[in-house]
């Protein structure tokens, strides 16, 4: 179909339609289709508009606010217990157990006492509750984003000048102190409030991200990209927690390397090992690991999960307890953890300055997590996640609990997956968790005084399977996509190796390299036939496609932009074997030369008696360097179906073409143009227009290919009845008269 829309937006736009193959080629009916008038659009009309909205204040405008704020109050009036609190109860419950000692090992990655993480735990799922529309997720600590905080906070503590005799933990009762301007303050509490602060500002961030609707800033994190980074962030939590398991006492590195550094100094004080700690890490991996998997093989004929770390974390303690390892052994334990709740305080203004790049990529992960999760699991169990108002809640869950001795938190895979896996119906189940942690904080807390923390690093490593098993699945994706494995590699490695931040960013940039590389040289070819239909394939592809006479048919698979350009015109004239550019400008030469043997025959003798010798004239043959190149084409189609956009330097380049290809007697015409395409064609007065003024841009190849061999059979019956009118040798009489 040929587009002839005209200039002007309402006015009629002629169509060609298929003619049938009685009619033949020629025969077209125009068809008349009239667009549609476009909207009118005021910036600010829109603006008012929206303050009209933003502004009313009536009774049902605050109703419905506070039910978008605090989706509770729109599911909870409708909490149906008979059929749904059985299962959160269970759920809660299992959640609870499982998240005790997770919280505790948490904290210990966070370079934090272990209350810190209880109290994170019972706090962000009380919050998350009111804010929250995902059913299903669990926020609390979670491992990726407690080695960011362990390492922002273990920087701190060496900028102030904490001794770093007991580097390894801030547990154990270190008395360290210095003046922070307030006071002593020791190691402890510094890195507390280190960690309060920190979460503030990534709460604070993602709150602004919600409120400004930037929730599409976690669809540059694509799968492969978190993948890997998780990947790369498992190895460096299992480096760190390797220190525990082994009983070393070695310092914690931090900034590009630390991760080859800390493997340097296991093996240099490896002799220093601690025989306790290494045979009670050896034994509880070797229980918790068989059960575990036990607990994901057999998940589904099983109602709940078993609680072998919760079991492992009892007998160890006990144990610890009894044959006093602390003393006779000199194994290191959880020591005093408080009971109660301590006096709610300021995050410390002082070092928002120092925080906010390290606040930054925490807030980014804590989201993106918290989003997929819940968009997975909203998909799987058929409700709607809205994407701000998750970013709102989880920002809450860290700046309001940042008053409270909390650090930065998010949602958490394993617990997610085991709430989800229980039957949690609604986030009833987060209150239920809560109070089991209530439970912890009141009363249970001190019993933990000899749980030794090999046995909490074994819990931390346990947890992370999930990331080391993506390497397991690198082959099948590199059969899929080789650029996004590239990508997970990439990011995997940097995050390992470098930095966890800095290999965000590296993988985020590369990604977006990718994307890019995939624009600037995508794949294309050339299209045949399918016999007897309508339909144009990749003849590089596909068998048994014929080739359409003298018409070569481009498809560009990317649209069409500054950055590939270039790309373009050069595949362009390799597929079609038709360079325009060096083609005209043999044509000159060809011309030049023959104006020259032109001049140089121009004598007297030669112009006056040159009708003697027409015959011998016609049978010489001019020599094969004076003849101009031959084509093989008189119509190159473009098939723009894969294109998305042009820019104005696609829509200049497609007028190059144009122009450069029409000088040597080919034809350009576009197909499978999309509406926005077309019309910038339009407004750009794109030179490529039939003799009645309509664009050449057509609705599908075939209908180009139609119009093509239409042109062409009217430009040869017009080129036999000129030479029939215009007989030889009639010409040839005249010429010697």
């Amino acid at each position: 179909m040929e587009d002839t829309s005209s200039h002007k937006s309402g006015q009629s736009e002629e169509v060609q339609s298929s003619p049938t193959p009685e009619e033949g080629p020629a025969n077209f009916i125009h068809v008349q289709l009239e667009e549609y008038e476009p909207a009118d659009f005021s910036t600010k009309d829109l603006i008012l508009k929206k303050a009209r909205e933003v502004c009313t204040c009536s009774r049902q405008t605050i109703i419905t606010f506070f039910c978008r704020l605090f989706p509770v109050l729109d599911w909870l009036p409708r909490y149906n217990v008979k059929t749904q609190l059985f299962g959160d109860v269970v759920s809660g419950l299992l959640v609870g157990v499982v998240a005790i000692p997770q919280s505790i090992s948490y904290s210990l990655l966070a370079n934090q006492d272990p209350i810190y993480g209880i109290y994170t735990s019972f706090f962000c799922n009380i919050i998350y509750v009111a804010m929250a529309t995902s059913r299903h997720n669990f926020v609390g600590p979670f491992g990726v984003l407690c080695l960011m905080i362990g390492q922002s906070v273990d920087r701190h503590l060496r900028l102030a000048g904490y001794s770093d005799s007991s580097a390894g933990s801030s547990l154990g009762g270190n008395s360290t102190s210095v003046s922070n301007g307030t006071g002593l303050c020791d190691r402890s509490c510094y890195a507390i409030t280190v960690a309060l602060s920190l979460s503030f500002l990534v709460g604070l961030y993602q709150i602004l991200l919600g409120i400004l609707q930037l929730g599409f800033v976690a669809v540059y994190l694509s799968e492969p990209l978190l993948s890997g980074f998780v990947a790369g962030s498992s190895l460096t939590i299992i480096t760190s927690q390797m220190k525990y398991l082994l009983g070393l006492k070695i310092p914690r590195h931090e900034g590009v390397g630390s991760f080859i550094l800390t493997w340097v100094d296991l093996f240099r004080y490896i002799q220093g090992t601690n025989i306790c700690d290494l045979v009670t890490s050896l034994v509880a991996l070797a229980i918790i690991v068989p059960v575990k998997e036990i607990n994901d093989r057999y998940k589904e004929k099983m109602k709940a999960p078993f609680p072998i770390e919760l079991l492992v974390v009892i007998v160890a303690t006990v144990t610890s307890y009894y044959f006093n390892f602390e003393e006779r052994y000199k194994s290191a334990v959880c020591g005093h953890i408080p009971t109660g709740f301590s006096k709610p305080t300021l995050p410390d203004i002082n070092l928002f300055s120092s925080l906010a790049v390290d606040a930054l990529p925490i807030a980014v992960i804590g989201f993106a997590m918290t989003i997929s999760l819940a968009e997975i699991f909203g998909k799987k169990h058929g409700y709607t996640v809205r994407a701000n108002q998750e970013m709102i809640a989880i920002g809450m869950c860290n700046l309001v609990p940042s008053f409270f001795y909390c650090f930065a938190s998010s949602a958490a895979l394993t617990k997610t997956l085991l709430k989800e896996s229980t039957g949690t119906q609604t986030q009833v189940s987060g209150l239920v968790t809560s109070l089991v942690l209530l439970l912890v904080l009141l009363w249970v807390a001190p019993l933990f005084y000899s749980l030794q923390t090999s046995i909490l690093g074994v819990v931390t490593i346990v947890n992370l399977r999930g990331g080391l098993r993506k390497f397991h699945d690198t082959p099948r994706m590199w059969q899929l996509s080789k650029l996004d494995t590239v990508v997970w590699w990439t990011t995997m490695l940097s995050s390992t190796l470098i930095t966890t931040e800095i290999g965000l960013l590296v993988g985020v940039c590369f990604a977006l390299l990718c994307v890019i590389f995939r624009t600037q040289r995508p794949r294309a070819t050339l299209l045949g036939k399918v016999s007897n239909t309508e339909i144009y394939e990749d003849r590089s592809t596909y068998k048994q496609l014929s080739s359409i006479a003298n018409i070569k048919i481009f498809r560009f698979e990317s649209s069409l932009y500054y950055a590939n350009k270039d790309y373009f015109k050069t595949v362009l004239y390799q597929k079609t074997g038709v360079n325009p550019v060096l083609l005209a400008a043999k044509h000159q030469m060809v011309g030049a030369r023959a104006n020259a043997d032109t001049g140089n025959n121009k004598s007297f003798f030669g112009t006056r008696f040159g009708c003697l010798k027409p015959a011998k004239k016609r049978t010489e043959k001019p020599p094969a360097d004076a003849s101009p190149p031959s084509i093989d084409m008189h119509t190159l189609i473009l098939d723009c179906g894969a294109m998305q956009f042009i820019d104005t330097v696609g829509l200049s380049v497609l007028k190059e073409i144009h122009h450069d290809y029409k000088e040597i007697g080919v034809q350009v015409l576009l197909a499978n143009c999309n509406p926005s395409i077309r019309h910038q064609l339009r407004d750009g007065g794109w030179a490529g227009r039939t003799d009645s003024g309509g664009q050449l841009a057509f609705y599908s190849v075939h209908d180009a290919v139609q119009f093509a061999e239409q042109c062409y059979n009217e430009q040869q019956d017009s080129k036999e009845k000129k030479d029939a009118l215009l007989d030889p040798e009639d010409l040839d009489f005249q010429v010697s008269l």
